[in-house]
């Protein structure tokens, strides 16, 4: 038996009373006029979110989430079908079970433009969709295809209407008669609106808007004025959030600041809970009688601290330590790729103007700049420092290849390189840095360890190897967390104008957001939605 302040969030009333709980369950309800300090609230629920992104395999993830109050997530297993195919979403299938949070999953939708790890078949959708923990299909990144009628992503769809399962979208900037195909295609949500004019479009033809707040892409202040009215069509979401930043809060941080903006906590908590249940019909529990018995202890309905998180009636978190032990897991991973000199990445370039990539920190889409590039006595293109030019390159993790090659703005380094394994969708080995020499260093530490990211710097050199599909550590989180802060550290010594650089990294070769991307296969105008050169002719 729990007893405190009910909210309840489904029907808008807060009362006094206690829970009946039997075989994980809310039997009853008794309610009483008595006077509690704490308050019970439903559980917080992140509608969309890679957890590859967090660098966790599922059970570590759980262990810093549940902390938060976050007893479910809604997560869509791309980044490791796309390097491992079917396997690797088994996988995260498998870890997930072992732990009480309750992880949903879609089934990724969208093979990556530069194959080479794996993909998901006709076959193997139609198997995961049958699943009872699969409620969707994943984000319908390619809604080009649904444009012009690709057989293959409408097939997918199908496939998830005919199990009754929600299509989750993707769909940056589209708007008017495009907007429209998309939505009547049965796409529902969208997490990718950077504006209010945006949001309210798609809210209007009945889709429902994922409020991102991620380590790269925050969209919470733009879309915080759409809530008052439109509450009944927004869920929150993380998309991708890097181990540090779940280690400080999650969905539950979201919630805060809506109060904090003088938004009612009934309509924030709608939409940290309530929403996500009804619109992917998740086996959550709402406070209702016959509902499983998911929910949190706080102290108040102003700063929300999470006392104890429950999941079916059984205290999994309390005062900030998960009550769940750690997870062994096995190493799987697809990496075939030998180590690169400098000489791999020169690149010719006298007399020429390029095309450069222009990353704007805390947003997925970059400008495209034309440029005159610095050139050497040996008519090799090169970083500039002076005006914040800086080699960006892609090197293939699956088969040996040339590295593609490309200059990007507003990393701001003077010294350096960064470099990752984690580069969506595909994942070959995206690095940034001031001189090929330092590249190449940062790329080789990447591939002697078949996954991680890596910095070189006058501090030194140091990676975090990711030994899961090289995007996911099998170590302890605080140990992952321990070393990505290290790194992260050392980063911003780089003098870094980027908040997140890594994360933002990883997003310069998702070629399916605009403007301007690279790819193992070079340069990738998003507008024109195809390959372009880096010279301009």
């Amino acid at each position: 038996m729990i007893s405190g302040n009910i909210v309840d969030v489904l029907n808008s009333k807060i009362y006094s009373g206690t829970f009946v709980i039997e075989n994980g369950r809310i039997v009853e309800v008794i309610r009483d006029n008595k006077k509690y300090d704490n308050y019970i609230i439903p559980g917080f629920i992140d509608s969309h979110v890679h957890i590859e992104s967090s660098m966790l395999i599922p059970s570590e993830f759980a262990r810093l989430a549940l902390v938060h109050g976050t007893v479910a997530t809604v997560s869509d297993p791309h980044e490791i079908a796309n390097v491992m195919g079917i396997s690797g979403v088994d996988y995260m299938l498998e870890n997930a079970r072992s732990v009480p949070l309750k992880f949903y999953f879609s089934v990724p939708s969208c093979v990556p433009f530069e194959k080479g790890g794996g993909i998901l078949t006709i076959e193997d959708v139609e198997r995961l969709m049958g699943l009872d923990r699969v409620k969707c299909l994943g984000e319908v990144m390619n809604y080009v295809g649904v444009l012009n009628d690709d057989k293959d992503i409408l097939q997918k769809i199908d496939i998830a209407k005919k199990y009754y399962k929600a299509v989750d979208g993707h769909a940056p900037e589209l708007s008017g008669d495009g907007l429209v195909k998309y939505v009547k295609a049965g796409i529902t949500t969208d997490h990718e609106c950077i504006c209010e004019k945006e949001a309210l479009e798609k809210i209007a033809l009945g889709m429902m808007i994922q409020i991102r707040e991620g380590s790269a892409a925050k969209n919470f202040d733009a879309l915080a004025p759409i809530i008052d009215k439109h509450y009944k069509n927004c869920m929150f979401a993380s998309d991708d959030k890097h181990p540090d930043d779940l280690l400080k809060g999650h969905i539950n941080e979201l919630v805060k600041r809506c109060v904090k903006k003088g938004i009612d906590v009934m309509k924030a908590l709608r939409m940290a809970s309530v929403n996500p249940i009804m619109h992917y019909n998740l086996d959550v529990g709402m406070l209702q009688p016959g509902d499983y018995a998911d929910f949190l202890e706080v102290d108040n309905l102003t700063e929300l601290n999470v006392l104890k998180t429950y999941i079916n009636g059984k205290v999994v978190a309390e005062k900030g330590r998960a009550l769940i032990s750690r997870k062994q897991a096995p190493v799987v991973n697809n990496f075939n790729v030998l180590k690169k000199s400098p000489d791999d990445f020169s690149i010719k370039g006298e007399g020429c103007k390029i095309k450069v990539i222009e990353a704007v920190d805390g947003q997925l889409i970059t400008n495209k700049l034309i440029l005159s590039p610095k050139v050497d006595e040996n008519g090799n293109m090169v970083s500039d420092i002076e005006r914040d030019i800086l080699k960006i390159v892609v090197v293939d993790r699956y088969k040996e290849a040339k590295p593609a090659v490309g200059f990007i703005k507003n990393f701001g380094f003077k010294h350096g390189a960064i470099a990752s394994s984690v580069t969506h969708d595909s994942h070959n080995i995206i690095a940034v840095g001031v001189s090929d020499e330092e590249i190449c260093r940062a790329v080789n530490m990447i591939i002697e360890q078949k996954g991680g990211i890596s910095i070189i710097s006058n501090e030194g050199d140091m990676i975090l190897p990711l030994s899961v599909a090289g995007i996911i550590s099998a170590e302890d989180s605080h140990i992952v967390i321990e070393k990505y802060a290290k790194i992260d550290k050392m980063v911003k010594k780089l003098k870094t104008n980027i908040h997140a650089p890594f994360m933002t990294l990883s997003f310069m070769a998702l070629v399916v957001i605009p403007r301007l991307k690279i790819s193992v296969n070079g340069l990738f105008d998003g507008e024109k939605f195809e390959y372009t050169s880096l010279f301009v002719k």
